[in-house]
């Protein structure tokens, strides 16, 4: 299966399904296979079910079958899962639509993606879906029905969700230190908010059903405990609010669990009052919790039995998980990744811009901005140069007027350990120039470091758009001469200095 990358239309998108092999995932390939408007250019199906030698059981319509992509990762979670398959759709396929293995998409579902993608602005970076979750009509839904139910006013959730390539590229992702089905698709939303995109909900519209379980799933659920305190570690304690999440009631599971580890603690030592009062204490507790569970469901013996039983259970069981996650997560903070390297716009951002300069005595360096670079430097990030110079290519300035130029440069900031300059016009059609990324990528190379290990800082949208392309980090300082466009879903800073220390506490 191929694509041919460059006839690709604007609106071109793709599909990617993780699954674990549910049954469900032949209802959401065919959903999506009858679905009227527009194709997706690939659909990549990824078997994220661990150490299994066997083939993903899938029945793809004729409709996909020649668009259809099955990949396996041998088991890792579905960030994981996700970015594989993202990272396996071509560069030419802008939009990147994420949906669980249990959905069913509408009957017009890939017109309205289409429609929903074509309203995006530029700087819009996701669309999400409207869930609906079928809830029964014969009776009060249960305490897992109402969980689920949830989804539809959730944000974000990639049961259906939508996301620009370049956003996906500029982040890196989903973040695998997410080895659950939860918090992933938060994470990376605010990431995506810190970098400057905006997401918003789209009109088109997806089933997501209620999956049949047991009734201790309410106990299982409980280790997203562990991914709260990583949300919390990489985003502040005011994630939940700015992520639209429900905080639940660990404070008085925390409680519980410490009035039941006193009671038994107490009891044994002889303090009969002390744990009479943490037994009592906890009681009231537990049968409150059991009874805001119980009061909204059916009632039937069923469902009251599992909610006492998995309210006695479900207080240590989040305590330990959110324990765990402390432990696990000690770590790590919110400073992200530093890169290894800064390759810097020449003109307008490291040196006042003089068009087409040609004269050392012109170089006049931006305000603060030999102290920033300074400062990379004393914390051990490489610099570099990559700069669009087609003064060159247009006979206005001699190769050797350009090379004094950045030796002054160099002279004033201290050598650059590598320069990329693009002499060429702009109708040469040429890889290297800005907003292509032939700068960037050979100057990652010179380095010795991935594209990705680099941030770009420039003042225009070409140098984010380079950046974007090579697969690297951008942070755009604007001046005068950046127009307002230019700085939709950019990482903007107030001025170099800003730029900076931004990149030395870390990109996400």
């Amino acid at each position: 299966m191929s694509i041919d990358e460059a006839s690709a239309p604007a609106l071109a998108y793709a599909v990617v399904v993780p699954t674990m092999g549910r049954p469900e995932l032949d209802r959401c390939v065919a959903a999506l296979a009858a679905a009227t408007g527009p194709a997706p250019e690939v659909v990549v199906v990824v078997d994220d079910r661990p150490g299994t030698p066997d083939p993903l059981p899938l029945h793809v319509p004729p409709e996909l079958a020649a668009r259809t992509l099955v990949l396996a990762t041998g088991g890792g979670g579905p960030a994981g899962a996700r970015n594989m398959g993202w990272r396996a759709v071509p560069p030419a396929v802008g939009w990147i639509a994420f949906l669980d293995d249990d959905v069913e998409v509408s009957p017009t579902w890939r017109a309205d993606l289409v429609a929903d993608l074509r309203a995006a602005g530029p700087d819009v970076g996701a669309v999400q879906g409207r869930l609906d979750v079928p809830l029964p009509r014969d009776r009060r839904p249960t305490d897992w029905e109402r969980g689920t139910r949830g989804l539809a006013d959730a944000a974000w959730a990639t049961a259906d969700m939508a996301y620009r390539r370049d956003v996906l590229v500029e982040t890196g992702g989903f973040d695998p230190r997410f080895r659950r089905a939860f918090r992933e698709d938060a994470d990376l939303a605010l990431r995506s908010e810190e970098a400057g995109w905006i997401l918003t909900r789209g009109d088109r519209r997806t089933r997501h059903p209620v999956r049949p379980t047991d009734r201790w799933v309410s106990v299982r659920v409980q280790a997203g405990n562990a991914d709260d305190v990583l949300m919390t570690r990489l985003h502040g304690g005011d994630w939940y609010r700015r992520a639209a999440a429900p905080r639940g009631r660990r404070r008085l599971h925390m409680a519980l669990t410490a009035l039941a580890v006193v009671a038994g603690v107490a009891a044994p030592a002889g303090r009969r009052r002390v744990a009479i009062a943490a037994a009592a204490g906890w009681l009231v507790g537990t049968v409150e919790f059991a009874a805001a569970r119980i009061r909204p469901g059916p009632r039937d013996r069923h469902e009251v039995t599992t909610m006492i039983a998995t309210s006695v259970l479900i207080p240590p069981a989040a305590t330990a998980h959110w324990l765990r996650g402390q432990w696990r997560h000690r770590g790590v903070g919110p400073t992200g990744v530093r890169p290894k390297a800064v390759l810097f716009d020449r003109d307008g951002t490291l040196v006042r811009d003089v068009p087409y300069n040609d004269q050392p005595d012109k170089v006049e360096p931006m305000p603060g901005a030999v102290e920033a670079v300074r400062m990379l430097r004393a914390a051990g990030i490489r610099t570099a140069v990559v700069s669009n110079q087609s003064g060159v290519g247009r006979g206005l300035i001699s190769p050797e007027a350009l090379r004094r130029v950045n030796a002054r440069v160099d002279a004033v900031f201290g050598p650059f350990e590598v320069w990329e300059c693009c002499v060429h016009r702009p109708e040469d059609d040429c890889p290297c120039r800005k907003p292509r990324p032939g700068l960037i990528e050979d100057a990652a190379r010179r380095l010795g470091v991935r594209p990705d290990e680099c941030v770009v800082i420039g003042d225009i949208g070409a140098d984010v758009a380079a950046a974007r392309a090579a697969g690297a980090r951008s942070v755009l300082v604007p001046t005068d001469t950046t127009r307002a466009g230019e700085l939709a879903g950019a990482r903007v800073a107030g001025d170099l200095g800003d730029a900076v220390r931004l990149v030395l506490r870390g990109l996400r």
